[in-house]
């Protein structure tokens, strides 16, 4: 049953991904990324929705059912008309996703930020903080929390330890458990941030460059003005801790320039850590001139884009640039500035109507909690937990409005991204939307109630309300008079996979490429295709373009024909490019001077923060990276991160340099046994093969997986405890010369258990795909390469696909990051260039992720 009481009708995948097609027009990508994540699901992946068409009616219906709660309410016929086809407005990750879905239990909220009002520098509080982050993961939100209250290295401190082991095992322990947590098939999302006056900042900064550590968390360092002027100055730069203390129990003092060549040489070789430019974030934060009440910012949401107090969290909607350009890509192309306004104000009223969405799902959680049938000292801090974010949700009602689209926009303008006149444009629009957006919440202020803390006092000579104050007077008069809605409500996030389905640019980048090549598998029995090349083992490809849709557009508005492209050439395809308005201004063309300029001139009217990437070649330096970083301090950026070509697989796959047969495989010199040994180590995994229970035991030798045995769970005669996840396979000669194999584990009493004969306990079909996959094992093929065998395999039962997509999950979680995926390109940008990272295919080119 859907929210608005309508019978609800189930789809099959293959179903939802042909409706979803035909709905983007033949967009397979677009497709996918859709039905995958946010077409409506229950709690068992059961799909109910095969059109975005249908997704739209059912949020425009809640959010009108919001609406008519408050005066002058908005009708689901007109929110409908500005969400339909990803044009104008759109909410994005948990919104879109959560909506109306009363299927699921779990939050809108995109981002948390979570830690103590009072950092607890303990045990107790440290684990407070894990079990909270596992806590809202599971409800599919992104956590952020910073790490500077915890001692530094060799503290003394008041236990049996005597001194303190320092920032960075905690690091692992957080990092460990958001890779634990799944959110409807893709991991949990961290941010890890600290002081750079924090004195184990050095270990902080190098924690992420050993291959394997703390592999599930970004990090970023925060870093003050007085630290920046140090390294420009050349000069010495104090740490301590307590952080803030005027009389510090540590000191230590350091060369600034020493550690920040640190930071740089990190980031040019691993893209971490990213900076955030702290000073900047407390003076530009609105919210923290209410840091008395509970509002002081202490760190971000993973992206960055985000700076929350703890326990607040923050929804996102993205507003789409590109269709606000009334004839695009021709000498009459004009930004409609009239409906834009428009707009923003009903893009803020629904951004408010969420927030009471989200208290609502917040009521469903605690109720969920305060029913389960565990004892309450175990549910205790999960209700405290949401009682504090429902309690920061009402009292500022934080928004996090956005845009995207914004290198299609400047394209259809004529404006060539990075230029003057380009950066001078956007800043235009971002002020717009932040004056607008501005008086949006004043007047719901006015309909609907300020947020409780509001005081015009607190907030006079914050440089966001000066700003809004010197652009608009009057309307800075009547928000003294009658207060906001909402306590901050700018954002730019990245929009990855908004973009993927709105077919237009991310965010405030630019183009990553107007076309770029794909390849797909011929078939002996296909037609009418052209084989490209054969590979070695004699399977037959085609190699395709691929083209961004808004070039297709340009190239449409041109008059030229659509039909040419079939069949063009390389040469008369860079022609075309050349001739284009995304010529010298895709991702890898602009000067990385322009991009940080263009960040900081917008940044001043984003009350939040922004999500950017400076992208870089591979033979860039170090000093120009260091550059970047101080350009950006310079420009007022709040934080930036950068990406060399190739430095997350470098650093990822070895410290140390190998040949490059070894590069492309997982094997690291491993050497399968000739014979089966009597007994292996045995990892047990479980995992769901529609709505049963299903196991598979997978035999360990050297570390490597070398056999996969797997099938239904069964009560009455195949019961392991769930906290049971290692043991040992033996392999058993019966008297009549047939084999067994034995399971043996121990219970957490220490008492011995011994299931015999797992192979008679599957089904026998199964039983014999896992021995054909562990013959493979057994033989040496590395893991990429079994999993991509795996996933190749086709079936006409979905019972078996089930068991195909469980199996391939469970082998997963042995390739280790940084792992190259052979013989694949990369659905985004088409470059050879993915590779394993945290256990889901990663694109080292354009940033692109399966489970992002």
């Amino acid at each position: 049953m859907g929210a608005d009481g309508r019978t609800l009708t189930e789809y099959q995948y293959n179903e939802a991904i042909e409706g979803a097609k035909e709905y983007f027009k033949g967009d397979d990508l677009a497709a996918m990324v859709w039905v995958s994540k946010y077409a409506l699901k229950d709690s068992f992946g059961h799909i109910f929705e095969k059109s975005p068409e249908q997704m739209h009616w059912r949020i425009a219906n809640e959010l009108a059912r919001i609406e008519n709660t408050y005066p002058n309410p908005m009708k689901a016929q007109e929110i409908y008309d500005l969400l339909k086809e990803f044009r104008y407005i759109i909410p994005q990750g948990g919104p879109m996703t959560g909506i109306g879905n009363n299927l699921q239990i779990a939050s809108l909220s995109n981002c948390f930020v979570i830690g103590h009002r009072n950092p607890a520098d303990s045990y107790g509080g440290i684990i407070r903080i894990d079990e909270e982050q596992v806590q809202l993961m599971k409800r599919r939100g992104g956590v952020g929390h910073d790490l500077s209250h915890i001692r530094p290295t060799g503290s003394p401190v008041l236990n049996s330890a005597l001194t303190s082991t320092g920032i960075v095992p905690f690091m692992e322990r957080y990092s460990n458990s958001t890779r634990e947590v799944a959110q409807d098939g893709r991991r949990g999302a961290l941010m890890l941030s600290l002081s750079i006056k924090h004195p184990d900042a050095e270990n902080f900064i190098d924690a992420k460059v050993e291959t394997g550590k703390v592999t599930g968390a970004n990090v970023s360092i925060k870093i003050d003005d007085e630290f920046m002027r140090a390294v420009l100055n050349n000069e010495k730069y104090v740490q301590k801790f307590p952080i803030d203390s005027d009389d510090p129990m540590y000191v230590k003092e350091i060369d600034a320039r020493t550690l920040w060549n640190k930071i740089i040489h990190n980031a040019w070789k691993s893209a971490e850590p990213g900076v955030l430019f702290w000073d900047t974030i407390i003076r530009e934060s609105v919210p923290d001139c209410y840091a008395d009440e509970g509002f002081r910012t202490v760190s971000t949401n993973p992206c960055g884009e985000i700076p929350l107090c703890p326990y607040d969290s923050c929804r996102l909607l993205a507003i789409n640039l590109y269709s606000y350009v009334d004839d695009p890509f021709t000498p009459q192309a004009k930004f409609d500035f009239d409906k834009f306004r428009s707009h923003v104000e009903a893009a803020m009223r629904l951004m408010d109507d969420i927030i009471d969405l989200e208290l609502e799902k917040i009521d469903i959680i605690y109720n969920k909690i305060k029913h389960d049938p565990e004892d309450l000292d175990i549910r205790r801090v999960e209700l405290s937990l949401w009682e504090k974010i429902r309690e920061k949700a009402l009292k500022g009602r934080r928004t996090g409005l956005g845009i995207t689209a914004e290198g299609d926009m400047l394209a259809a303008l004529g404006l060539t991204y990075g230029t003057d006149e380009a950066i001078a444009f956007a800043v235009e629009v971002q002020k717009t939307l932040a004056v607008e957006a501005y008086r949006a919440s004043v007047k719901m202020a006015r309909e609907r109630g300020a947020f409780p803390m509001y005081d015009n006092l607190k907030e006079e000579g914050n440089p966001m309300i000066e700003r809004i104050r010197e652009a608009d007077p009057a309307l800075y008069e009547e928000m003294t008079q009658v207060g906001r809605r909402n306590i901050a409500m700018l954002t730019i996030a990245p929009t990855g996979t908004t973009s993927l389905m709105s077919q237009t640019t991310s965010g405030i980048e630019p183009v990553f490429r107007p076309v770029y090549k794909r390849r797909r598998k011929v078939n002996p029995t296909d037609k009418n295709v052209k084989i490209t090349f054969t590979d070695e083992v004699g399977d037959s490809w085609e190699e395709y373009n691929v083209f961004h849709h808004k070039f297709l557009t340009w190239l449409q508005v041109t008059g030229y024909d659509l039909s040419k492209l079939d069949g063009i050439s390389d040469a008369e395809l860079d022609r075309l490019v050349e001739q284009s308005p995304y010529n010298k201004a895709t991702a890898n063309d602009i000067d990385w001077v322009a991009k940080v300029k263009m960040q900081g001139a917008i940044q001043k009217w984003v009350d939040h923060s922004i999500s950017v990437t400076v992208n870089l070649p591979e033979s860039v330096t170090e000093e120009l990276v260091s550059k970047v970083y101080q350009a950006a301090w310079e420009s007022g950026c709040k934080g930036v991160t950068v990406y060399r070509d190739g430095s997350r697989a470098g650093v990822l796959v070895d410290t140390k340099p190998k040949k490059k047969e070894k590069e492309e495989c997982d094997c690291d010199e491993y050497k399968p046994p000739l014979a089966r040994p009597i007994e292996l180590e045995a990892d047990v995994v479980r995992f769901k093969n529609g709505t049963e229970d299903w196991i598979a035991f997978v035999g360990i030798y050297n570390g490597h997986p070398y056999e996969i045995f797997t099938g239904k769970i069964e009560e009455d005669s195949l019961y392991i405890p769930k906290s049971i996840n290692k043991g040992f396979i033996i392999k058993v000669k019966e008297e009549d010369g047939q084999k067994r194999y034995d399971f043996r584990y121990q219970d957490k009493y220490g008492y011995p258990h011994v299931i015999g004969g797992i192979s008679r306990l599957f089904d026998k079909e199964f039983w014999n795909y896992a021995k054909l996959i562990s013959g493979v094992l057994r033989n040496g093929m590395p893991i990429v390469d079994v999993v991509n065998l795996v996933d190749g395999l086709s079936f006409d039962s979905e019972t078996i696909s089930n068991w195909q997509s469980g199996v391939a999950r469970a082998l997963k979680q042995y390739i280790k990051d940084g792992t190259k995926i052979r013989k694949q390109k990369c659905p985004n940008c088409g470059e050879e260039s993915l590779v394993f990272q945290e256990k889901c295919p990663h694109c080292t080119s354009c940033g692109w992720s399966r489970c992002s």
